[in-house]
This record gives structure tokens, C-alpha cells and sequence, in this order.
């Protein structure tokens, strides 16, 4: 069993995301694992991520407030206990439209399915 305290937890950096602290809570550089990693965002009033994709499926829970996302096909807000899936290469951006904050889990896997 590998465990990472919260208040250990190292933050990272990812480019294009505005008013946001990201955390790895396992995976990376967090600890051991096989498949996939585990991160927390906090993302601040107003703040928000450029509309992009990768070639990493996204899984996005939300923990606390509300989280627009965006894609190609529109807007969609999720609340808490709320989940999304974002397909590999779907281009997406964060929202957080409120004045309050918003706390997201993502899970990822390490890298990209081979087809």
C-alpha cells in the first residue's frame, strides 16, 4: 500500500491553467503505479483552463461547487459528486463561472492506449 497525506502532497504545474492549484495525490511523482495517476485541482473563482486536448482520457469528479466544461459540442456544468469522462484527442476547457471554489479529482492513465 502506498499512502500520500493531503498536506504532503506536491503541487504540479500544468501549462494553460489560470487561478488553479493542482496537486498529485498518487501516480507520478506521488508514488508507485502501474496504470494511472490521481490529481486534485482547486480552481479559484474565475478560474479556468485553455481549450485543448490530448491524447489522455480525462476523467474529471467533482468534489465541491460547480465546474463548467467545455468542448466542441458545448457547455455542460457539473456539481458535486458529478463525473465526465473526456475521450482522448476531445479538446476541453475548466470553468469555474462562480464566486466560489471549485475542487475536481482527474484520473489518468500514465500514457496513451496503444491501438
Amino acid at each position: 500500500m502506498h499512502v500520500t497525506r493531503f498536506d504532503q502532497a506536491q503541487a504540479y504545474f500544468p501549462p494553460e491553467h489560470h487561478d488553479m492549484r493542482c496537486l498529485r495525490l498518487q501516480g507520478r511523482e506521488a508514488g508507485p503505479s502501474d496504470t494511472l495517476w490521481l490529481g486534485m485541482s482547486q480552481i479559484l473563482p474565475g478560474g479556468h483552463t485553455s481549450l485543448d486536448a490530448s491524447p489522455i482520457e480525462k476523467i474529471y469528479f467533482v468534489v465541491e461547487g460547480e465546474l463548467t466544461i467545455e468542448t466542441p459540442d458545448g457547455e455542460t456544468t457539473l456539481t458535486p459528486f458529478d463525473s465526465c469522462r473526456i475521450a482522448p484527442n476531445e479538446a476541453r476547457a475548466l470553468k469555474n463561472k462562480t464566486n466560489k471554489p471549485v475542487i475536481v479529482l482527474l484520473s489518468m492513465p500514465l500514457a496513451a492506449a496503444s491501438k
